[in-house]
């Protein structure tokens, strides 16, 4: 079994056929993340920019009286950062990093649907053609004929969870 595939058995489906996911857009791409570890989706916030903070989690936001960090996945994966829009939202998520939860909120473009994803669907990143760092996509998912993608959202905040 390539290690791609094992990746997405063990970090994404958890031995689960079918997950139930929250889809969202980005930059004209739609991503897709575990609909449980999604605490809430907020219109946008003022924001407080950090000076000296890293472009990808430059700023923070009030989230129910907490300071938390408002991620630009976007960045994480080379892509432009764009105007907000009225569609534009905050997913606030909660992962475990380093033992603890943390709670982040991450800008989209456009929150779509809860949905369920099957893994008969999914398939490992390509290793060839990638325009975006294969380590952060758990997998992309057929559904009719677009693909959605899975970031990997404990690789993407891994390094970066001094936020």
């Amino acid at each position: 079994m390539s290690e791609a595939l094992k990746k997405i058995d063990t970090n994404f489906w958890n031995s689960s056929e079918e997950l139930e996911v929250l889809t969202f857009d980005i930059a004209g791409e739609t991503f897709a993340i575990e609909a449980v570890i999604v605490r809430e989706i907020l219109d946008l916030l003022p924001e407080t920019a950090v000076p000296g903070a890293r472009p990808f989690v430059a700023s923070v936001l009030n989230f129910r009286g907490r300071v938390i960090p408002l991620a630009d996945i976007r960045l994480a994966f080379g892509m432009e950062a764009t105007k907000t829009t009225n569609d534009s939202r905050i997913i606030v998520i909660e992962l475990e990093l380093d033992g603890e939860p943390v709670l982040i909120g991450v800008r989209t473009d456009k929150v779509n649907e809860v949905t369920t994803l099957t893994k008969a669907a999914s398939e490992p990143p390509p290793s060839v053609g990638m325009r975006w760092r294969a380590d952060y996509i758990d997998c992309l998912v057929k559904r009719g004929n677009d693909f959605i993608i899975v970031p990997n959202m404990h690789a993407i905040f891994a390094y970066r969870h001094e936020l």
